[in-house]
């Protein structure tokens, strides 16, 4: 029988899939395997066909239907939702590009599942770049650049077909002003995934080192630059943007919903859940409205605002689950853990300093 592609956040089909998932985030947790089945589940779905265009077999969804579909993917399994963002990281950067070639030859096969591509580029934004020395650097030669050095954060690289990753071109042992992107085949000599890490929570996204060694990038492959900035290159998603405040704020639903179950039984739940719930539309409010390109707030003060969301919701309903929840394996626990994802990753140093000041008890404003 074929799966009913979604053609809308809307769609029931949508929420059939999402009961699926949530049936196996809590196995996928404790075993940290790969989310084979799920992402399975989502390409037979056309999920992967939400962020592209039509030319290349996408739905092309609009950033408004991209967030209502990614609040439930995340409020089901978080884990299966971030590297769904972290595969379309790479498809948007590339259909960003100007690299008309690649993008034939890959947007149709990541569209329809075919291909899996995943994002190697947090040090170009948050991560290791206080270091004098770029982590990864690019070489000029004739024929393009070779690539040296490793990527700190890759999602799902042992898994991977290709990694969109971005180097600093270099002046002998000088680095210049100018980046590249590129989109590399993992089975292209050099590119060597490390072991993924253990983590806190989210182990099973495999995330972890990726390492280049003489790697060579030629015209075929190079997706934009060289240039300054090249994360400001076409139009793509934004690290630390409002995707991942959605992510936050599918994972608070989650837990604001599980308090909701549990009022019926305890009506001391009654208020706090009100509360939260009230909270989790404001900001939902704004999200749309960010998506939808109205600037009704900066996206760090909505990221801050998910972040303390997220971690105050899951913490509620651990409370309301009392010692059954902190049992292992328990879905409230593992939210609590998930939760703590986003004081780290892809966080602009803001967001942290607001959400350093609010759990210090010295307010946002400080």
């Amino acid at each position: 029988m074929t799966t009913p592609k979604i053609t809308s956040p809307y769609d029931p089909e949508l929420d059939v899939l999402c009961e699926q998932l949530k049936s196996l985030a809590d196995q996928t947790d404790a075993t940290g395997q790969w989310p084979a089945e799920q992402l399975r589940l989502c390409g037979e779905a056309g999920v992967f066909e939400w962020f592209l265009p039509t030319e290349y077999g996408g739905q092309h969804w609009s950033d408004v239907d991209v967030v209502r579909g990614y609040l439930k993917l995340a409020a089901a399994c978080l884990t299966t939702t971030f590297v769904i963002t972290q595969r379309t990281g790479a498809c948007r950067r590339v259909a960003a590009g100007e690299n008309d070639s690649l993008k034939s030859q890959v947007l149709p096969q990541l569209a329809a599942g075919d291909m899996f591509a995943t994002v190697g580029i947090s040090h170009l934004t948050t991560s290791h770049r206080h270091l004098s020395k770029p982590v990864l650097t690019a070489r000029r030669v004739d024929n393009g650049f070779v690539l040296d050095g490793f990527s700190p954060w890759v999602t799902g690289g042992d898994h991977a077909d290709a990694i969109l990753t971005g180097a600093q071109v270099m002046d002998g042992d000088t680095p210049t002003a100018e980046q590249v992107l590129a989109f590399v085949p993992t089975n292209q000599p050099g590119v060597q995934p490390g072991e993924p890490a253990s983590l806190v929570g989210l182990s099973a996204s495999h995330t972890g080192k990726v390492a280049f060694d003489n790697v060579l990038v030629t015209s075929d492959s190079l997706v934009a630059g060289p240039v300054e900035n090249v994360m400001l290159a076409g139009r793509s998603s934004t690290p630390g943007g409002h995707e991942t405040s959605t992510l936050a704020l599918g994972l608070a639903a989650a837990a604001i919903d599980y308090l909701e179950e549990e009022a019926p039984k305890r009506p001391e739940f009654t208020q706090p859940h009100a509360a939260l719930a009230g909270e989790f539309f404001d900001i939902l409010e704004d999200l749309l409205s960010v998506a939808e390109g109205d600037a009704v707030c900066s996206k760090e003060s909505l990221r801050q605002r998910a972040n303390s969301l997220v971690l105050r919701s899951t913490q509620a309903a651990l409370a309301a689950a009392k010692g059954a929840g902190y049992l292992s394996g328990h879905r409230v626990g593992r939210w609590c853990r998930e939760a703590l994802f986003f004081l780290v990753w892809s966080c602009p140093q803001p967001v942290m300093n607001a959400n350093l000041c609010e759990l210090a008890g010295l307010g946002t404003d400080n």
